[in-house]
């Protein structure tokens, strides 16, 4: 199995993080990445770097104006008199704004708002380079499964929380998406997406919330006491063209192998009838029981039987890193993950 990688992923290092309104130490740290990096090498895999992403290939799934915005924020931020290091917002639209005719701002400030949902995404100096990175780790990824191989995108910032032209959650590009939107290009009439990460992946879910040729699944925390905490509901089904062609497991707080493993038998078997030519996975390690924000209970033996479970499939599938940020176990989880589904 072929891993992508890029150093200037290392190079995004956020600082802010407000947690029941505490300024906090960021858990998104470069240390995550090193550690599943070093885990990729024990295992003997190809780690490759992947060709740049080229902006075409973004536009597939974000907006233009909000590419423009990571791009260039951190500069017009830095400009201001007695601004912080990293761009962070105050104010956000509502939806009642949102309603009532509200508009993209012309200034940064305001456009921090209008272009982040919450105060987990800060934008540093880096923070562009290392997310086109990642992105280019998930194209990757998902070239070497349109031509049926498996492959894992050791992609840093994370990228389900992401919508069309919104970053959230350390989130900034959607890697999962892009995948998606590549396997498709590449000649895959259905694509599955299933997101494994202990946050619901409200940024696809958004991305592909009409369509009815990409299935996303998604296993959770219950977004009644956890985040992202406005979606991730059971009844959220897709609309249009796309009803039926999401499926959300939000899990009680709490849950160990056993419910996560059978929610993940019931999501396994709605793929399986969706019948995908490829599948995303959103791997995401904060469903482990040793997690600092952990609202589940996964063992490593839990994460070892589930990458067995998905591998089972057969399909050719693109990995894609989200979350975890419990440090020095990412590198053993990984490995067990992916000696379950057969590197």
């Amino acid at each position: 199995m072929k891993v992508y990688w890029h150093d200037a992923q290392l190079k995004h290092a956020p600082g802010f993080f407000l947690a029941r309104g505490k300024v906090r130490a960021n858990f998104e740290v470069p240390a995550r990445a090193e550690a599943l990096l070093a885990a990729c090498r024990s295992m003997n895999l190809d780690v490759v770097t992947p060709r740049p992403a080229r902006r075409a290939a973004l536009l597939t799934v974000h907006d233009a104006t909000y590419l423009d915005f990571l791009r260039d924020s951190h500069a017009a931020w830095s400009a201001l008199q007695d601004a912080s290091g990293e761009v962070v917002a105050n104010s956000h639209p509502s939806q009642d704004m949102l309603t009532g005719g509200a508009r993209m701002p012309g200034h940064v400030i305001g456009q921090a708002g209008w272009f982040t949902n919450d105060a987990a995404c800060p934008i540093g100096p880096q923070t562009w380079d290392a997310a086109i990175w990642a992105a280019a780790c998930a194209l990757a990824a998902a070239e070497e499964a349109a031509a049926g191989r498996s492959a894992y995108a050791l992609a840093r910032p994370p990228g389900h929380h992401a919508y069309r032209a919104r970053a959230g959650g350390h989130c900034y590009i959607n890697n999962a998406a892009l995948a998606v939107e590549r396997l498709r290009a590449s000649g895959a009439t259905r694509v599955a997406v299933l997101d494994i990460d202990s946050h619901h992946g409200n940024g696809t879910q958004g991305i592909f919330w009409d369509r009815a040729d990409v299935l996303f699944v998604s296993l959770h925390g219950d977004p009644n006491r956890y985040y992202p905490w406005f979606t991730g509901h059971a009844e959220e089904r897709g609309a249009g063209a796309g009803e039926g062609a999401t499926l959300n497991f939000p899990l009680a707080i709490g849950t160990g192998d056993d419910g996560w493993l059978a929610a993940l038998r019931d999501g396994l078997t709605a793929i399986r009838g969706f019948h995908p030519d490829a599948l995303v996975v959103s791997l995401g390690f904060d469903a482990s029981e040793h997690e600092p924000l952990n609202a589940l209970a996964v063992t490593a033996d839990g994460f070892a039987r589930a990458g067995q479970a998905i591998g089972g499939l057969t399909v050719p599938t693109a990995i894609v890193q989200e979350g975890g940020y419990h440090v020095s176990l990412l590198g053993p989880l990984l490995t067990r993950f992916l000696d379950g589904f057969g590197r």
